[in-house]
């Protein structure tokens, strides 16, 4: 889960890394208020879970309320890369000597974590990356040790920070990583990270991803999801513990395992070419436990999507045999009744398929037609969502 810039803030707070006052509001008239009750000039921000705010109009600074009732009517509404403002962050306006950048993130090809740190932030650290990969540090850090202080120097001293604030910085670094473990996150990033006239470290901006899978240990985390930005259908998933991702296309797919359904993804793409271009409409995976509970959940989900035509069923079976799942397609239909109302593509495989597939041959559901290989399946479900469109 992404966070606003201002939740992640909050974490910073929390853990004592230092940051600006601010408050967000959701009127021009309370970003007013908040500036007069800040007492100083303010930058209003737009809270939107994407980069390249400033470049679209979405961070103004304003030097007394007045103003920021005037560049908060502006930034409300707008239209940044898809995402609407809905809420501005109304923070004092810092003086600014020098912009670092910082971050520690989950180091996948790895299998580590990695601080990245530079003493030019302010930038895309993309741009920066590419244009002059030697400003940008890259510190490898041990799960087990973690990031004390003497880490966080090393990691300072990489960046080339300035020694003037090395220690400060330092010190800032080890609340990052405090904040980065005790919250679960997969990214922790600064940018900038500034150094003000008075060489104080202060964290600018901020950006934070928690680890959905560590939710049961932090309740609270529920609470920073926004529910008019969330979309509905993956709301509904999330709810029914399904890992589903919604994407724009016209076959539904559920698949057990997560390769066997990004490889699903693949080859409904590629016969959607030959069926007028239809394409995936959303990546399901229910795992090993193909119940009728969990099959239904997955198709009223899949149904639930107007755009969605046909659905493809694409099953391998392992440690759940073939008949498990025949039995639960079969049940899932009765749950669902006549919410089932589009055309389901059936390929089986794997251990115990002849009996799944003469479960379903017995069954004779009218919406369901099973279709032996993974190839022909696919072909199958981008034709009949390509006549049903």
């Amino acid at each position: 889960m992404d966070l606003y810039e201002y939740q992640a803030k909050d974490l910073f707070a929390a853990h004592g890394v230092p940051v600006l006052p601010g408050k967000t509001v959701e009127t021009a008239d309370a970003a007013a208020a908040a500036a007069a009750e800040l007492g100083t000039a303010v930058v209003v921000k737009a809270q939107v879970k994407t980069g390249g705010r400033g470049k679209a109009g979405g961070v103004k600074l304003a030097n007394n309320p007045d103003e920021a009732r005037e560049k908060a009517e502006a930034i409300l509404g707008l239209d940044i890369k898809g995402h609407t403002v809905h809420r501005v962050l109304v923070t004092e306006a810092s003086d600014i000597a020098e912009e670092y950048y910082f971050s520690f993130l989950l180091d996948r090809s790895n299998r580590t974590f990695l601080a990245m740190a530079s003493a030019e932030g302010g930038m895309e650290i993309e741009q920066l990356a590419v244009e002059r990969p030697e400003a940008l540090a890259k510190v490898p850090v041990d799960p087990i040790a973690g990031v004390d202080k003497a880490k966080a120097a090393e990691i300072v001293a990489q960046a080339k920070i300035p020694a003037a604030v090395a220690d400060e910085a330092a010190d800032v670094i080890v609340k990052l990583w405090e904040t980065f473990v005790a919250e679960d996150a997969t990214l922790v990033e600064v940018n900038p990270l500034v150094r003000d006239p008075q060489d104080k470290i202060i964290a600018l901006d901020g950006k934070v991803t928690l680890d959905d899978n560590a939710g049961f240990r932090h309740p609270g985390h529920a609470d920073l999801v926004d529910q008019r930005t969330e979309d509905p259908l993956e709301a509904k998933a999330k709810a029914k513990h399904l890992n589903y991702v919604k994407l724009d296309g016209e076959v539904g797919i559920i698949g057990n395992g997560a390769g066997l359904v990004m490889s699903t993804l693949d080859v409904v793409a590629y016969a959607g070419e030959k069926h007028g271009g239809v394409k995936p409409a959303n990546f399901l995976d229910i795992g090993g436990g193909a119940s009728a509970e969990v099959m239904a959940a997955g198709l009223d989900v899949i149904l639930g999507d107007p755009d969605v035509k046909s659905v493809f069923v694409n099953v391998f079976g392992g440690i759940t045999a073939c008949d498990a799942v025949a039995n639960g397609i079969v049940e899932a239909l009765k749950i669902l009744g006549d919410g089932a109302t589009k055309p389901l593509v059936v390929r089986l495989d794997g251990n115990n398929v002849e009996e799944g597939r003469r479960i379903l041959n017995e069954a004779n559901h009218p919406l369901v037609t099973q279709v032996d290989t993974m190839d022909n399946a696919a072909d199958k479900a981008a034709e009949l969502a390509a006549a049903g469109a």
